[in-house]
């Protein structure tokens, strides 16, 4: 195919002309609305510039993102030689996104705008494991209207609810294939949730835990330095372990999207029988339930689900502090098993971080030095193949997060979708 010269010019710079017009403005739209939450505010000018379209483009883009309540109007430019030019930035009070999660023994649910702000955050202690699929969405369904109401009352709108769920999701589909740790199988979760919330217009979608904790882990480590991952691996503890994998910056969630099921690579094949029917998976010896086998008695208060999961690593966390030995042990069993299997995804995927979410995170200052050690001992490469160990902030926060920017993902790839302000200019 022969490309005309502005079509070279184009493609030179990023953009990529579709075949017309309509679309051609659709995806332009996404290239200034994506450059300006990548790269922060910029004049009218700068964006020119960086993006290579004409400034007379850029200029008319810029007062559609506006019109529709994506951008808005920011200081003028510091620094600049002659006349100032005036910035334009994201614009947080219009749209927002919804993740949600079901995890064997919690809820959860966060509302983002379109900055990555938190508009509302919340998380409840929940036995969905022996609840059942349809109590646990009736529960679940009434903290996305708190975070719903939430919206409406600053004045937003949701652009979409992610689901997200821990086992084999279909996310095509909308359906759970397989959720060992709570008993799920062949459950529906988009069309009970659809139903539940009304029908809503707003797309509501589903997808495995992990993989969206891995996107927020991704977004957290870009935020501080753009250039410092491409690669990356997320390990996820609660009662069951969970991986995502972030190659290139796109998720991996290969051929049927079943990948990141690393709480299943069997490392213990005499040890003990797993939830998914199995023997000797990495998660019987590294899940939070094999910690606490470890480290406590069948009748000890910090094995109550119906408290908080944060609440009962702050308790592991203090009996650690304080030097308690069986405590201490137990986090060391689980510190070697988990750089076993930490070596074991470095030599095969090797990422630029491997990072440690969820309870690993919480209690990342006892598991830690032993999965370094392991990456160092085990992995054939060089200096363990330059792979670095990071914890998360985002606690068990991680997979509403990147659930509720996946639903703002949407936005930034057509912001068309979002309809003009009632008058606005056109």
């Amino acid at each position: 195919m022969t490309l005309s010269d502005g079509q070279r010019g184009q493609r030179s710079s990023g953009v990529v002309a579709p075949a017309d017009h309509v679309s051609l403005r659709r995806h332009n739209l996404a290239v200034v609305l994506r450059h300006i939450r990548d790269a922060g505010p910029r004049s009218r000018a700068r964006i020119a510039s960086d993006t290579g379209l004409n400034k007379a483009t850029v200029s008319s883009l810029v007062a559609e993102l506006v019109d529709r309540g994506l951008l808005r109007e920011a200081e003028a430019e510091r620094g600049a030689v002659g006349r100032p030019g005036q910035l334009v930035e994201l614009d947080g009070r219009r749209v927002c996104g919804v993740g949600a999660e079901v995890n064997v023994d919690y809820l959860a649910v966060t509302a983002l705008d379109l900055t990555g702000g938190v508009i509302i955050e919340s998380r409840v202690p929940f036995d969905a494991a022996h609840l059942g699929s349809a109590a646990t969405f009736d529960r679940l369904e009434g903290l996305i209207e708190e975070a719903l109401q939430a919206i409406g009352t600053r004045g937003g709108q949701p652009v979409g609810v992610t689901l997200a769920v821990p086992g084999l999701v279909q996310s095509a589909a909308g359906t759970l294939a397989l959720a060992p740790n709570l008993g799920w199988e062949k459950v529906d979760v988009v069309q009970a949730m659809t139903e539940r919330l009304g029908n809503p217009t707003y797309k509501v979608s589903v997808d495995n835990e992990a993989n969206l904790a891995a996107l927020a882990a991704y977004a957290e480590i870009a935020a501080a330095d753009p250039t410092a991952v491409r690669d990356l691996v997320l390990l996820t503890g609660a009662v069951g372990v969970g991986g995502g994998v972030v190659a290139g910056g796109q998720l991996l969630r290969g051929g049927h999207g079943f990948s990141g099921e690393v709480g299943h690579i069997p490392v213990a094949p005499a040890g003990r029988r797993c939830g998914c029917g199995r023997t000797g998976c990495w998660e019987t010896v590294i899940g939070l339930t094999a910690l606490l086998d470890k480290a406590t008695e069948p009748d000890d208060p910090v094995r109550d689900v119906s408290l908080d999961v944060e609440q009962r690593l702050a308790e592991i966390t203090r009996r650690a502090e304080a030097g308690d030995e069986r405590t201490l042990a137990a986090l060391a069993d689980v510190g070697t098993w988990l750089g076993l299997g930490g070596a074991i995804l470095v030599n095969i995927l090797n990422p630029d971080v491997l990072v440690l979410g969820g309870y690993f995170g919480a209690l990342g200052p006892w598991l830690t030095a032993p999965l370094e050690e392991a990456i160092r001992d085990r992995v054939i490469a060089p200096d363990g193949g330059g792979c670095r160990v990071l914890r998360s902030g985002l606690g068990f926060t991680a997979a509403v997060r990147g659930g509720a920017q996946i639903s703002l993902d949407s936005v930034f790839d057509d912001p068309t979708q979002v309809p003009t302000q009632v008058g606005a200019s056109a």
